[in-house]
């Protein structure tokens, strides 16, 4: 009896997690690379699979980063959301906004590097807008539950320029915890004119 080989045809590896791991490899190399070093080739080689899975998941290059800022921005808008709910006081919901700037916002450099990658397409490209928009009026949203809109507004944009500030090493940074703490008091303790 001889053995017969057959030609079998190559089956397709079911990976139900490609798509997810090639959105994180995209942040991984945004964070590494910024957006100018960011290629097909770099972030199918930086998530493990081939370069025809890219063109499988992601219409483009500019689909590719606007699916990983997009749901960069949206874990960052659930994190905020987490602090805030958690508050049950306007002392509380200070606190909340600190934190988000001391732990959150700062926690590494991969997320403080995306972020700014993030504002950058986005000043440059429209096409990123609705991320930034999303991001902020999620911000917003939750602001408003302790503060009115125009002290949840300037409170939003105080935690961006916090977060700059204390990256860069700003007047504020030096002040630590206390000059953070103190920017939100005045900002939220302001009566409308």
């Amino acid at each position: 009896m001889t053995e017969e080989r057959t030609a079998e045809a190559p089956t397709r590896r079911y990976d139900p997690e490609r798509k997810q791991r090639i959105i994180e490899a995209c942040l991984d190399v945004i964070a590494e690379r910024g957006v100018a070093g960011t290629s097909h080739r770099v972030v199918a080689a930086a998530a493990g699979v081939p370069l025809g899975s890219m063109t499988y998941h992601f219409d483009g290059m500019g689909d590719l980063l606007h699916q990983a800022f997009d749901q960069f921005a949206r874990t960052s808008a659930a994190h905020f959301a987490k602090r805030m709910r958690a508050a049950g006081s306007v002392e509380e919901a200070r606190e909340a906004i600190a934190a988000h700037v001391e732990e959150d916002l700062l926690a590494t450099q991969r997320d403080f590097n995306i972020t700014l990658e993030l504002y950058t397409l986005a000043a440059r490209d429209p096409a990123y807008r609705d991320i930034t928009e999303l991001w902020m009026t999620a911000s917003r949203a939750e602001l408003k539950r302790f503060f009115d809109p125009e002290t949840s507004r300037m409170l939003d944009a105080l935690i961006e320029g916090l977060t700059l500030h204390r990256a860069f090493g700003g007047d504020v940074a030096t002040d630590g915890a206390r000059g953070v703490r103190e920017a939100i008091r005045r900002i939220s303790d302001a009566r409308p004119r």
